[in-house]
């Protein structure tokens, strides 16, 4: 099984994230995927056919990217409507589910401060929470110092996106 398909069944936010890695490691290559699987698919260690699976499924993906004209910024439809998906749900959850409301409340701070960071580009409470994560992820890549403010962020993030994660793959398996 592909990594995006484990991660889409386990934690949709996991999934989200990871797919926004995988659109900025399709564009850090151009669009090239001899590049992509030079440099990243064969080094990872399974067997050759999982490898061409691999490297048909970022063939897939890069496509699509191109398709929906987000070849410099900008998430596939899929991600955008999933997040969609998750802040309608997050609402809902707010309403009905009380753990999860002291688990939001907490992060309230943290997502304000990051709304407002963002100049009003971003105001979904679960778009700015997933943006942190995905953020904090990049920064901790490129080497880059993590001050404990931030920290404090994505960890509040972290517990939003793992509660509203765990209680939508539930819903959505019937459960």
């Amino acid at each position: 099984m592909l990594i995006a398909e484990k991660k889409r069944k386990e934690s949709i936010s996991e999934y989200i994230i990871f797919m926004y890695q995988t659109e900025d490691l399709i564009r850090a290559y151009n669009f090239n995927l001899e590049e992509i699987y030079k440099y990243v698919i064969q080094h990872f260690p399974v067997e050759d056919n999982m490898k061409t699976r691999i490297k048909a499924w970022y063939r897939k993906t890069a496509n699509q990217m191109k398709k929906e004209s987000i070849e410099e910024t900008g998430h596939l439809e899929e991600l955008n409507q999933l997040a969609k998906e998750l802040s309608q749900f997050n609402l809902e959850l707010l309403k009905s589910d009380q753990s999860y409301r002291k688990i939001f409340d907490q992060a309230k701070l943290h997502i304000n401060r990051n709304s407002k960071l963002s100049n009003g580009r971003v105001s979904n409470p679960i778009q700015v929470c997933l943006n942190g994560i995905y953020g904090l992820l990049i920064l901790r890549l490129n080497g880059k110092p993590v001050d404990d403010n931030l920290k404090q962020g994505a960890h509040a993030f972290g517990d939003v996106l793992s509660y509203l994660s765990y209680k939508y793959q539930k819903r959505n398996n019937g459960h």
